[in-house]
């Protein structure tokens, strides 16, 4: 049987992890790295991933794609304030959906993550040794339906079969309290690159029961790194009157310079930001330079507000749980951005606690991941292991007057179902048209809609007459299955809410099939560059050979270097055939002059040295053995 893994899509970087011997092991990338960057960059019919991606993200900014998580599963009119901040073009897809513009083409941001995903099983696949397909995914807890179901999507278009998308800091208390026995009280504290959440859990006696959670899917490191971005492109401009902003290039040098910067300040009271020839003087053409020392009291001041975000979800979760910050066993802290000394002091001061930093923050989701896909699969040497997580948001639908009913709470464990009795208002009503809600806001415009679907061929009968059942099924991924039925006559229809936001059956199928393919031109790109390459070290090899074996006949010398020539234009001409051909004639000259140079060697070691006597001034003469025992 494959392994299933647990997979870390996370908005910076993501990770991938394993069940080994009943612990759970990251994988490390065909870079040597723990983590790969969630970058994907397009270059033509070329596209690069992970690392390879970030070092060219200066120089191709339109066609670099980076925290794309934001966008997953949301509608344009909630992330197009973020979408101008971005060097790439994000816009407005089919029904209100978001869509990212490279070369002409409109990717959907599942299109995108999941090429993170594709790139982060293959390289796990290479190092164990068999095809993964199996897989859990891992979401903000405080994702809605959309996005989650987006989240799936973007594994179906990997090519994965999404075992179960878990919650991350769920996740991350799986992965902490794997190997403790007694029962705790735990808060986790996830602040990533582009999310927030804060879980509080139970664990006892191998259950792991999530009493609250609370957060915020639109703050991360990325939002302070942006008023890194904002205050040096600010101070530029008092300077020199040039809004970097503005410049495509520029900006995508200020987002890494800002996330450095930011990394840097974890450790140290201030750091410099040196950005030369960040533009030219749009009047002499003159380059100019941006030279700051930002310190912490300064990042400090500039994230204020959004250090003062964190608070309130904390303290919602724990009014949520019925908990008392003196009640909590342990805090557990996880994401990148929690390394911010001012958001472990801001923990601590609101939990009294000293914040448990025994996990990896920036592996501990994916250890979890695995681990409940060690579960799933049934793994003998993690024994019995129960995990009950919450539903984040209240779900309801829309009634008369505009006001939300809700149908199943915030923090009600899922999976969860729910039937409630609903009737028509007018007349001879002919159908209903039933909006499906999320958000804890009375009033149904002020929440988000994940979806409309209508009920019809009721027959002519007095309002309030009709009995219409809607049933609200959550499944353990989180996602949403709304049906209904009219009970007077029988009349049924069962239907699975549809989000406008993310993609249909039809897109997931095309997009998988573009993906199959992508993945096949990969390899014979791959396959062309090892070639290249390959032909390119043999090149080196015969150039050291002719500089080690100076001695060797000129003629010999002559050919091996002419095909050494010929090695180098074919290496630039990117013709398989030619690189092909200049390989075996290469080989072959070289094996020749190698043979020549040793055989050479060989016969110069067999003559006599200087001075010795020839065959012709030998004396034959007798000669007594030494006697050993003298």
């Amino acid at each position: 049987m494959a392994k299933a893994v647990g997979i870390d899509l996370g908005t910076t970087n993501s990770v991938i992890a394993v069940m080994e011997g009943g612990r759970p092991e990251v994988i490390v990338n065909a870079e040597g790295n723990r983590t790969t960057p969630s970058v994907v960059a397009y270059k033509g019919d070329e596209r690069l991933v992970g690392q390879i991606a970030r070092r060219q993200a200066a120089l191709n900014p339109q066609a670099t794609l980076f925290e794309v998580k934001r966008f997953i599963g949301r509608r344009w009119d909630e992330v197009k304030d973020e979408a101008a901040r971005s060097p790439f073009t994000v816009k407005e897809g089919p029904g209100g959906s978001v869509r990212i513009e490279v070369e002409g083409k409109d990717l959907a941001p599942e299109q995108v993550s999941a090429e993170v995903l594709r790139k982060l099983v293959s390289d796990a696949s290479a190092k164990l040794g068999q095809k993964i397909t199996d897989a859990v995914i891992t979401v903000p807890a405080y994702f809605d339906n959309s996005q989650r179901e987006a989240t799936k999507q973007a594994g179906e278009i990997a090519g994965l079969n999404v075992l179960r998308v878990i919650n991350e800091p769920t996740a991350a208390a799986l992965a902490y309290g794997l190997e403790r026995k007694g029962d705790e009280t735990i808060l986790v504290f996830d602040l990533g690159g582009g999310t927030f959440d804060v879980t509080i859990l139970e664990l006892g006696d191998g259950v792991f029961e999530v009493k609250a959670t609370a957060g915020d899917t639109a703050l991360g490191g990325a939002d302070f790194d942006q008023r890194i971005v904002d205050w040096l492109a600010e101070e530029f401009q008092k300077e020199h009157n040039f809004d970097l902003r503005k410049d495509k290039q520029a900006l995508q040098r200020l987002i890494e310079a800002a996330e450095k910067a930011k990394i840097e300040l974890s450790n140290a009271s201030e750091t410099s930001i040196s950005l030369p020839f960040i533009t030219f003087d749009p009047e002499t053409r003159t380059p100019l330079h941006l030279e700051r020392t930002l310190s912490r009291a300064k990042f400090e001041e500039l994230t204020a507000d959004l250090l003062r975000r964190v608070r309130q979800p904390v303290e919602q979760a724990l009014r949520d749980a019925g908990v008392n910050a003196s009640q909590l066993n342990e805090v557990i802290l996880v994401g990148g951005s929690t390394r911010i000394p001012a958001v472990k002091r801001i923990v601590k001061e609101i939990t009294g606690k000293e914040p448990n930093e025994s996990v990896n923050p920036d592996e501990a989701v994916a250890l979890g991941a695995a681990i409940q896909a060690g579960i799933i699969q049934g793994d003998s040497n993690l024994g019995d292991i129960v995990l009950v997580d919450v539903t984040p948001l209240t779900l309801g639908v829309e009634v008369k007057g505009g006001m939300i009913a809700p149908m199943i709470t915030r923090n009600t464990a899922v999976p969860a179902k729910k039937t409630e009795i609903y009737t028509t208002a007018e007349n001879n009503q002919p159908g209903v048209e039933i909006n499906v809600l999320q958000g804890e806001r009375p009033m149904a415009a002020d929440n988000k809609s994940l979806g409309r679907f209508k009920l019809e061929g009721i027959p002519p009968m007095r309002a309030g007459q009709a009995q219409i059942e809607v049933t609200f099924d959550i499944d353990a991924n989180g996602i949403l299955n709304v049906t209904a039925k009219e009970k007077t006559t029988g009349k049924e229809s069962s239907i699975t809410i549809e989000n406008t936001t993310t993609l249909d059956k039809s897109d997931v199928e095309r997009m998988v099939k573009e993906a199959e393919q992508n993945a096949e031109a990969d390899k014979l790109r791959k396959e062309r560059v090892e070639k290249r390459n390959g032909l390119d070290q043999l090149r080196v090899q015969a150039l050291q050979q002719l500089d080690e074996n100076a001695a060797a006949p000129q003629d010999a010398k002559d050919r091996l270097k002419a095909l050494t020539d010929e090695a180098e234009q074919a290496v630039s001409s990117d013709d398989d055939n030619r690189i092909i051909d200049a390989q075996r004639r290469l080989e072959e000259e070289l094996r020749s002059f190698m043979t020549q140079s040793q055989q050479g060697a060989a016969g110069a070691d067999a003559s006599p040295p200087a001075g010795a006597p020839q065959d012709d001034d030998v004396i034959d003469a007798d000669f007594t053995p030494a006697d050993d025992n003298k």
